[in-house]
């Protein structure tokens, strides 16, 4: 397997400085945090985009926005500033599937909250990060148990979830990445987090593509399989073993002729398996 993941790693490599580029973004809830130069904005819309990054892609993008609109030009200090009930009377209408108004409202509630103790989604996160954690797990469950205790509405464990309560955690994860790393892409907010730690948020495209690459034998993309897949890319990138994930996600998304023709778009999807407008 080592000598199998060091011939991988130029050939990973080689797809990252061909496809990690801003303009292959679109269509992804993290095209969102482009619009907002300040980190502190960054990283609420970030919870906002990772949290609703469910279904449809056109669906996800459109109720983001639907948010976002009503956030205006600087969510961070609407909600510092704004009340519980006015905040769940913008959202009465709202509506992802199956995420209500009264939900997104109680998850911006607790961020309201996080801000007010803490000053920063980071810096609540870093309350309870140590760099001596073999991953970001640990740090990840003592975030979001504050995230909850930080709402005094009902939070969905669906829409932010725990590790510690067996969940792949597919969307934290993502958010994690969003916020930690940063290059072309990933925009790095924080700076407090080595990426180093960071868990691969597995979602079916890059669960099909790392299976396939004998990353892990799991018959579904769980908690077990991310660990197990991240552990392989940190063997080729123990720095940063997140840094192939956008591109290698950008086989199931895109619909570019560089992309629909590649080998690896058939992985994701088998002949008979067209490309699906939806993030699982």
């Amino acid at each position: 397997m080592v000598a199998q993941l060091s011939c991988l790693g130029g050939r990973l490599e080689a797809l990252y400085r061909t496809f990690n580029r801003r303009e292959y973004v679109k269509p992804d809830p993290i095209q969102f945090l482009y619009l907002y130069p300040d980190p502190r904005d960054q990283e609420v819309v970030g919870v906002i985009a990772s949290s609703l990054a469910y279904g449809r892609v056109a669906q996800i993008l459109r109720s983001v926005e639907a948010v976002l609109s009503i956030l205006g030009q600087r969510p961070a200090m609407f909600l510092r500033r704004i009340g519980k009930r006015r905040l769940s009377h913008m959202l009465c209408g709202f509506r992802h599937r199956f995420t209500t108004g009264d939900e997104m409202a109680s998850l911006l509630f607790s961020v309201k909250n996080i801000l007010s103790e803490y000053g920063s989604l980071e810096a609540c996160f870093l309350e309870g990060y140590d760099a001596g954690f073999q991953t970001i797990v640990p740090a990840l469950s003592s975030f979001v148990q504050r995230m909850r205790d930080a709402s005094d509405l009902r939070l969905p464990s669906y829409l932010f979830p725990d590790p510690a309560q067996g969940s792949a955690c597919k969307r934290p994860f993502m958010y994690l990445r969003w916020m930690v790393r940063r290059d072309d892409v990933d925009p790095g907010c924080w700076s407090g987090i080595s990426p180093a730690k960071l868990v691969a948020p597995l979602d079916a495209h890059l669960f099909r593509i790392t299976r396939d690459m004998g990353f892990t034998r799991r018959n579904s993309p769980d908690l077990g399989a991310a660990m197990e897949v991240t552990s392989c890319f940190r063997e080729i990138a123990p720095d940063d073993p997140l840094k192939y994930d956008f591109v290698l996600t950008r086989f199931g998304i895109r619909k570019d002729p560089c992309f629909l023709g590649h080998p690896l778009t058939a992985k994701v999807f088998p002949p008979s398996e067209p490309p699906q407008d939806a993030i699982p």
